[in-house]
């Protein structure tokens, strides 16, 4: 866990007005603890991704919290396909022969409205 101060100066481009906006919008959430605001490694990563988003790629400000949430969705979507992937796994060849026919067949579906 890490405190404002010390994340300040752990990310060289990090401004502390920056943070305490995202803060206020709610891009990243510490935790308080005895007056404190302390941030997981999680949170830590993430203000390093909104860090590269702002200054590095020169993402707006008022554009920032789409391309957030657009990226949380992607990240959701791609932990709920691993799951998937893991159940259909753990399901008999039967079942996984079923479901990758019907992906194939699914595919194929998809294709074709693409061509027309």
């Amino acid at each position: 866990m890490m405190r404002v101060d010390d994340l300040v100066t752990a990310i060289a481009a990090l401004q502390r007005s920056d943070l305490e906006a995202w803060i206020r919008d709610e891009l990243v959430v510490p935790r308080q603890e005895v007056g404190s605001l302390l941030f997981t490694e999680m949170e830590c990563a993430r203000i390093r991704l909104i860090c590269t988003l702002r200054y590095e790629l020169e993402i707006d400000t008022d554009t920032l919290p789409i391309v957030v949430s657009l990226i949380d969705q992607l990240y959701d979507t791609r932990q709920r396909l691993l799951s998937l992937t893991a159940a259909m796994a753990a399901q008999d060849k039967t079942v996984q022969a079923a479901i990758i026919a019907a992906l194939e067949r699914d595919e194929g579906s998809s294709a074709a409205r693409n061509v027309t």
